[in-house]
Protein backbone atom coordinates (compact mmCIF):
# COMPACT_ATOMS: atom_id res chain seq x y z
CA UNK A 1 0.00 0.00 0.00
CA UNK A 2 1.44 3.53 -1.19
CA UNK A 3 1.71 6.64 1.25
CA UNK A 4 -0.77 8.05 -1.96
CA UNK A 5 -3.23 5.70 -2.09
CA UNK A 6 -3.65 5.84 1.62
CA UNK A 7 -3.76 9.47 1.76
CA UNK A 8 -6.85 8.97 -1.10
CA UNK A 9 -8.27 6.52 1.15
CA UNK A 10 -8.50 9.10 3.84
CA UNK A 11 -11.54 10.27 2.50
CA UNK A 12 -14.18 9.34 5.31
CA UNK A 13 -15.24 12.17 7.23
CA UNK A 14 -14.32 11.04 11.52
CA UNK A 15 -17.02 8.33 12.28
CA UNK A 16 -19.84 9.71 15.14
CA UNK A 17 -19.52 6.68 17.64
CA UNK A 18 -22.45 6.55 21.01
CA UNK A 19 -22.49 8.20 23.67
CA UNK A 20 -19.85 6.30 26.71
CA UNK A 21 -17.79 5.22 24.18
CA UNK A 22 -14.93 7.71 25.26
CA UNK A 23 -15.55 6.15 28.57
CA UNK A 24 -15.45 3.00 27.67
CA UNK A 25 -12.20 4.07 26.17
CA UNK A 26 -10.82 5.67 29.56
CA UNK A 27 -12.00 2.81 31.44
CA UNK A 28 -10.24 0.14 29.09
CA UNK A 29 -7.21 2.12 29.15
CA UNK A 30 -6.82 2.76 32.93
CA UNK A 31 -7.58 -1.39 33.29
CA UNK A 32 -5.20 -2.25 30.80
CA UNK A 33 -2.80 0.34 31.60
CA UNK A 34 -2.64 -0.48 36.02
CA UNK A 35 -1.84 -4.34 34.81
CA UNK A 36 1.24 -2.95 32.19
CA UNK A 37 2.60 -0.87 34.96
CA UNK A 38 2.48 -3.28 37.42
CA UNK A 39 4.08 -5.88 35.22
CA UNK A 40 6.78 -3.32 33.97
CA UNK A 41 7.92 -2.50 37.36
CA UNK A 42 9.19 -6.16 37.87
CA UNK A 43 11.53 -4.86 35.49
CA UNK A 44 12.86 -1.46 35.92
CA UNK A 45 13.19 -0.82 39.59
CA UNK A 46 15.53 -3.54 40.97
CA UNK A 47 19.37 -4.06 41.79
CA UNK A 48 22.49 -2.20 41.70
CA UNK A 49 23.47 0.80 40.55
CA UNK A 50 20.42 2.43 41.84
CA UNK A 51 21.43 5.89 41.62
CA UNK A 52 22.98 5.72 38.19
CA UNK A 53 20.86 3.29 35.99
CA UNK A 54 17.71 1.41 37.86
CA UNK A 55 16.31 4.95 39.43
CA UNK A 56 16.69 6.35 35.80
CA UNK A 57 15.04 3.73 34.24
CA UNK A 58 11.57 3.29 36.64
CA UNK A 59 11.43 7.46 36.10
CA UNK A 60 9.69 7.32 32.84
CA UNK A 61 7.10 4.71 33.48
CA UNK A 62 6.68 5.79 36.58
CA UNK A 63 5.26 9.11 35.43
CA UNK A 64 1.99 8.15 34.07
CA UNK A 65 0.76 7.73 30.27
CA UNK A 66 -2.22 6.63 28.49
CA UNK A 67 -0.59 3.45 27.91
CA UNK A 68 -2.57 2.94 24.65
CA UNK A 69 -0.15 0.23 23.16
CA UNK A 70 -0.26 -2.07 25.68
CA UNK A 71 -4.09 -1.65 25.75
CA UNK A 72 -4.12 -2.22 22.32
CA UNK A 73 -2.78 -5.38 21.98
CA UNK A 74 -4.33 -7.07 25.31
CA UNK A 75 -7.65 -5.75 24.02
CA UNK A 76 -6.67 -7.37 20.83
CA UNK A 77 -5.49 -10.67 22.46
CA UNK A 78 -8.98 -11.01 24.07
CA UNK A 79 -11.23 -10.22 21.36
CA UNK A 80 -9.72 -13.43 19.72
CA UNK A 81 -9.93 -15.14 23.10
CA UNK A 82 -6.86 -15.41 24.83
CA UNK A 83 -6.51 -14.16 28.48
CA UNK A 84 -4.54 -11.10 30.07
CA UNK A 85 -2.39 -13.20 31.48
CA UNK A 86 -1.36 -14.74 28.04
CA UNK A 87 -1.00 -11.17 26.72
CA UNK A 88 0.53 -9.05 29.84
CA UNK A 89 4.29 -10.43 28.79
CA UNK A 90 3.88 -9.11 25.23
CA UNK A 91 2.00 -5.83 26.23
CA UNK A 92 4.67 -5.52 29.15
CA UNK A 93 7.41 -5.31 26.49
CA UNK A 94 5.87 -2.86 23.86
CA UNK A 95 5.92 -0.37 27.43
CA UNK A 96 9.24 -1.14 28.17
CA UNK A 97 10.55 -0.51 24.54
CA UNK A 98 8.15 2.54 24.16
CA UNK A 99 9.62 3.95 27.08
CA UNK A 100 13.51 3.04 25.62
CA UNK A 101 12.30 5.29 22.45
CA UNK A 102 10.84 8.28 24.22
CA UNK A 103 14.18 8.56 26.30
CA UNK A 104 16.35 8.29 23.11
CA UNK A 105 13.70 10.72 21.18
CA UNK A 106 13.82 13.38 23.67
CA UNK A 107 17.66 13.32 23.77
CA UNK A 108 17.58 13.86 19.78
CA UNK A 109 14.61 16.26 19.64
CA UNK A 110 16.76 18.48 22.87
CA UNK A 111 13.11 18.59 24.55
CA UNK A 112 12.91 20.06 27.65
CA UNK A 113 9.84 18.09 29.17
CA UNK A 114 8.25 14.81 29.56
CA UNK A 115 4.35 14.40 31.14
CA UNK A 116 4.82 17.54 33.16
CA UNK A 117 8.45 17.24 34.40
CA UNK A 118 12.17 17.66 33.09
CA UNK A 119 13.19 14.96 30.81
CA UNK A 120 15.74 12.43 31.74
CA UNK A 121 18.70 13.98 29.70
CA UNK A 122 18.09 17.64 31.46
CA UNK A 123 17.62 15.84 35.09
CA UNK A 124 20.65 13.34 35.09
CA UNK A 125 23.14 14.47 31.64
CA UNK A 126 22.76 13.42 28.06
CA UNK A 127 25.53 10.07 29.15
CA UNK A 128 23.32 8.28 31.74
CA UNK A 129 20.35 9.05 29.90
CA UNK A 130 21.00 7.24 26.82
CA UNK A 131 22.34 4.46 28.85
CA UNK A 132 19.33 4.21 30.53
CA UNK A 133 17.41 4.05 27.10
CA UNK A 134 19.78 1.16 26.29
CA UNK A 135 18.81 -0.56 29.38
CA UNK A 136 14.91 -0.10 28.55
CA UNK A 137 14.97 -1.76 25.47
CA UNK A 138 17.47 -4.42 26.80
CA UNK A 139 14.49 -5.51 29.32
CA UNK A 140 12.17 -5.23 26.59
CA UNK A 141 13.51 -8.73 25.51
CA UNK A 142 13.05 -10.66 28.76
CA UNK A 143 9.17 -10.49 29.23
CA UNK A 144 9.12 -11.61 25.48
CA UNK A 145 11.23 -14.57 25.69
CA UNK A 146 9.03 -15.57 29.26
CA UNK A 147 5.85 -16.01 26.48
CA UNK A 148 7.61 -19.34 26.15
CA UNK A 149 6.15 -20.40 29.64
CA UNK A 150 2.27 -18.94 29.14
CA UNK A 151 2.54 -19.24 25.08
CA UNK A 152 4.82 -22.09 24.08
CA UNK A 153 8.10 -21.50 22.58
CA UNK A 154 7.37 -21.51 18.91
CA UNK A 155 4.70 -18.80 19.19
CA UNK A 156 7.29 -16.71 21.50
CA UNK A 157 9.47 -17.43 18.62
CA UNK A 158 6.93 -15.71 16.43
CA UNK A 159 5.80 -12.72 18.61
CA UNK A 160 9.64 -12.10 18.79
CA UNK A 161 9.92 -11.84 15.04
CA UNK A 162 6.85 -9.47 15.04
CA UNK A 163 9.23 -7.51 17.64
CA UNK A 164 12.13 -7.46 15.48
CA UNK A 165 10.35 -5.96 12.44
CA UNK A 166 8.51 -3.54 14.64
CA UNK A 167 11.78 -2.25 16.01
CA UNK A 168 13.45 -1.70 12.35
CA UNK A 169 10.64 -0.39 10.93
CA UNK A 170 10.39 2.36 13.95
CA UNK A 171 14.01 3.77 13.44
CA UNK A 172 13.90 3.53 9.99
CA UNK A 173 11.10 6.08 10.38
CA UNK A 174 13.04 7.71 13.26
CA UNK A 175 15.69 8.09 10.38
CA UNK A 176 13.93 9.94 7.83
CA UNK A 177 12.45 12.58 10.32
CA UNK A 178 16.16 13.04 11.81
CA UNK A 179 17.41 13.25 8.45
CA UNK A 180 14.84 15.40 6.83
CA UNK A 181 16.00 17.87 10.10
CA UNK A 182 19.42 17.15 9.70
CA UNK A 183 19.80 18.38 6.06
CA UNK A 184 17.37 20.79 6.13
CA UNK A 185 15.29 19.27 3.58
CA UNK A 186 11.59 21.15 2.68
CA UNK A 187 10.39 19.58 -0.32
CA UNK A 188 8.19 17.36 0.86
CA UNK A 189 4.25 16.21 1.05
CA UNK A 190 1.40 14.82 2.72
CA UNK A 191 3.02 11.74 1.16
CA UNK A 192 6.29 11.82 2.56
CA UNK A 193 4.91 12.50 5.93
CA UNK A 194 2.29 9.46 5.67
CA UNK A 195 5.13 6.90 4.57
CA UNK A 196 7.43 8.72 7.59
CA UNK A 197 5.03 8.17 10.66
CA UNK A 198 3.85 4.52 9.05
CA UNK A 199 7.25 3.85 9.72
CA UNK A 200 7.91 5.45 12.90
CA UNK A 201 4.58 6.41 14.32
CA UNK A 202 2.14 3.35 13.26
CA UNK A 203 4.72 0.31 13.49
CA UNK A 204 4.88 0.35 17.10
CA UNK A 205 1.83 2.52 17.92
CA UNK A 206 -0.85 0.62 16.64
CA UNK A 207 0.41 -1.84 13.94
CA UNK A 208 2.25 -4.34 16.19
CA UNK A 209 -0.01 -4.07 18.99
CA UNK A 210 -2.63 -5.34 16.46
CA UNK A 211 -0.89 -7.94 15.02
CA UNK A 212 0.89 -9.64 18.15
CA UNK A 213 -2.61 -9.63 20.06
CA UNK A 214 -4.22 -11.51 16.93
CA UNK A 215 -1.00 -13.28 16.82
CA UNK A 216 -2.04 -14.49 20.81
CA UNK A 217 -5.34 -15.04 20.75
CA UNK A 218 -5.93 -17.34 17.47
CA UNK A 219 -2.48 -18.94 18.40
CA UNK A 220 -1.29 -17.81 15.02
CA UNK A 221 -4.68 -19.22 13.20
CA UNK A 222 -5.22 -15.81 11.17
CA UNK A 223 -3.93 -13.52 8.40
CA UNK A 224 -2.01 -10.96 10.50
CA UNK A 225 -1.83 -8.36 7.18
CA UNK A 226 -5.61 -8.12 7.16
CA UNK A 227 -5.15 -5.96 10.36
CA UNK A 228 -2.72 -3.27 8.22
CA UNK A 229 -4.74 -0.95 7.25
CA UNK A 230 -7.25 -0.40 10.27
CA UNK A 231 -3.56 -0.44 12.37
CA UNK A 232 -1.96 2.18 9.67
CA UNK A 233 -5.48 4.72 9.77
CA UNK A 234 -5.08 4.63 13.42
CA UNK A 235 -2.17 5.21 14.12
CA UNK A 236 -1.75 7.60 11.68
CA UNK A 237 -4.30 9.83 12.90
CA UNK A 238 -3.22 9.43 16.42
CA UNK A 239 0.30 10.65 15.06
CA UNK A 240 -1.68 14.01 14.05
CA UNK A 241 -3.57 14.36 16.46
CA UNK A 242 -0.55 14.42 18.61
CA UNK A 243 1.46 16.71 16.54
CA UNK A 244 -2.14 18.92 16.63
CA UNK A 245 -2.02 18.94 20.59
CA UNK A 246 1.80 19.92 20.18
CA UNK A 247 0.69 23.59 18.92
CA UNK A 248 -3.30 23.93 20.56
CA UNK A 249 -3.28 21.74 23.77
CA UNK A 250 -3.53 22.36 27.15
CA UNK A 251 -0.17 22.84 28.55
CA UNK A 252 -0.84 20.93 31.60
CA UNK A 253 -2.81 18.30 30.45
CA UNK A 254 -0.48 18.14 27.64
CA UNK A 255 2.65 17.44 29.30
CA UNK A 256 5.35 18.47 27.07
CA UNK A 257 6.77 22.07 25.29
CA UNK A 258 3.55 23.55 24.12
CA UNK A 259 5.23 24.33 20.09
CA UNK A 260 7.94 22.46 20.40
CA UNK A 261 7.76 20.57 17.20
CA UNK A 262 8.45 24.32 16.23
CA UNK A 263 11.82 24.93 17.78
CA UNK A 264 12.98 21.17 17.11
CA UNK A 265 12.27 21.99 13.27
CA UNK A 266 9.76 18.57 13.40
CA UNK A 267 8.58 18.14 9.58
CA UNK A 268 4.79 17.93 10.88
CA UNK A 269 1.59 18.02 8.70
CA UNK A 270 1.06 21.44 9.05
CA UNK A 271 5.05 22.55 8.53
CA UNK A 272 4.82 21.20 5.62
CA UNK A 273 1.42 22.57 4.10
CA UNK A 274 3.27 25.80 5.54
CA UNK A 275 5.85 25.11 2.96
CA UNK A 276 3.61 24.86 0.14
CA UNK A 277 1.03 27.58 0.69
CA UNK A 278 3.38 30.59 1.76
CA UNK A 279 4.79 32.97 -0.28
CA UNK A 280 8.75 32.20 -1.95
CA UNK A 281 9.59 35.06 0.46
CA UNK A 282 8.10 33.63 3.52
CA UNK A 283 9.24 29.95 2.45
CA UNK A 284 12.86 30.91 1.86
CA UNK A 285 12.60 32.79 5.82
CA UNK A 286 11.24 29.90 7.44
CA UNK A 287 14.12 27.44 5.38
CA UNK A 288 16.99 29.74 7.27
CA UNK A 289 14.96 29.41 10.41
CA UNK A 290 14.80 25.90 10.38
CA UNK A 291 18.36 25.65 9.26
CA UNK A 292 19.83 27.06 12.45
CA UNK A 293 20.36 24.82 15.37
CA UNK A 294 17.26 24.28 18.14
CA UNK A 295 19.07 27.11 20.45
CA UNK A 296 19.08 29.63 17.62
CA UNK A 297 15.00 29.69 17.51
CA UNK A 298 13.39 31.61 19.89
CA UNK A 299 9.31 32.61 20.78
CA UNK A 300 9.70 35.27 18.27
CA UNK A 301 10.57 33.13 15.93
CA UNK A 302 7.83 30.41 16.89
CA UNK A 303 5.02 33.28 17.05
CA UNK A 304 6.18 33.96 13.31
CA UNK A 305 5.72 30.71 12.11
CA UNK A 306 2.24 30.09 14.21
CA UNK A 307 0.72 33.53 12.57
CA UNK A 308 1.76 32.19 8.97
CA UNK A 309 0.44 28.57 9.96
CA UNK A 310 -3.22 30.53 11.13
CA UNK A 311 -2.27 32.41 7.98
CA UNK A 312 -2.57 29.50 5.47
CA UNK A 313 -4.87 27.01 7.58
CA UNK A 314 -2.67 24.24 8.56
CA UNK A 315 -4.03 23.80 11.18
CA UNK A 316 -7.39 23.11 9.56
CA UNK A 317 -5.89 21.41 6.87
CA UNK A 318 -4.05 18.57 9.48
CA UNK A 319 -7.54 18.59 11.11
CA UNK A 320 -9.09 17.34 7.98
CA UNK A 321 -6.76 14.78 7.07
CA UNK A 322 -6.74 13.75 11.02
CA UNK A 323 -10.59 13.46 10.96
CA UNK A 324 -10.03 11.55 7.21
CA UNK A 325 -7.79 8.96 8.63
CA UNK A 326 -10.17 8.30 11.36
CA UNK A 327 -13.04 7.96 9.28
CA UNK A 328 -11.15 5.63 7.27
CA UNK A 329 -9.84 3.37 10.14
CA UNK A 330 -13.64 3.07 11.38
CA UNK A 331 -14.14 1.52 7.79
CA UNK A 332 -11.17 -0.84 8.12
CA UNK A 333 -12.19 -1.93 11.37
CA UNK A 334 -15.44 -3.38 10.28
CA UNK A 335 -14.03 -5.17 7.95
CA UNK A 336 -10.83 -6.25 9.76
CA UNK A 337 -12.69 -7.55 12.50
CA UNK A 338 -15.66 -8.99 10.92
CA UNK A 339 -17.70 -11.94 12.47
CA UNK A 340 -16.24 -11.50 15.98
CA UNK A 341 -18.44 -11.55 18.48
CA UNK A 342 -19.41 -8.10 20.44
CA UNK A 343 -17.70 -7.86 23.36
CA UNK A 344 -16.11 -4.49 25.43
CA UNK A 345 -13.22 -5.31 23.83
CA UNK A 346 -14.08 -5.05 20.55
CA UNK A 347 -16.23 -2.00 21.58
CA UNK A 348 -13.21 -0.63 22.95
CA UNK A 349 -11.16 -0.91 19.69
CA UNK A 350 -14.22 0.54 17.63
CA UNK A 351 -14.37 3.72 19.83
CA UNK A 352 -10.38 4.05 19.39
CA UNK A 353 -11.03 5.42 15.65
CA UNK A 354 -12.92 8.85 17.46
CA UNK A 355 -10.87 9.16 20.81
CA UNK A 356 -8.04 9.64 18.80
CA UNK A 357 -8.72 12.90 17.59
CA UNK A 358 -11.13 13.74 20.39
CA UNK A 359 -8.54 13.17 23.37
CA UNK A 360 -7.28 16.40 24.76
Amino acid sequence: MSARATARAAAPAAPVVPDGSAELVREVLEEYGAAARIGLLRYVGGGEPRRHLYDLTADYPTRGGRSLRASLCIATARVFGASLEEAINSAVALELLHNAFLVHDDIEDESEERRGRPTLHQLHGVPLAINAGDALAVMSLRPLMENRRTLGPALALRILEEAERMARESVEGQAIELGWRRDNVVDLGDHDYLHMILKKTCWYTTIYPCRVGALIGSRDGVDLDRYLRFAFFLGASFQIEDDLLNLTGDPVRYGKEINGDILEGKRTLMLIRLFQAAQPSETETLRQLLGQERGRRGPDDVRWVRRRMETYDCIGHATRVAHGLAGAARHEFETAFAGLPESRDLAFMRALATWVIARA
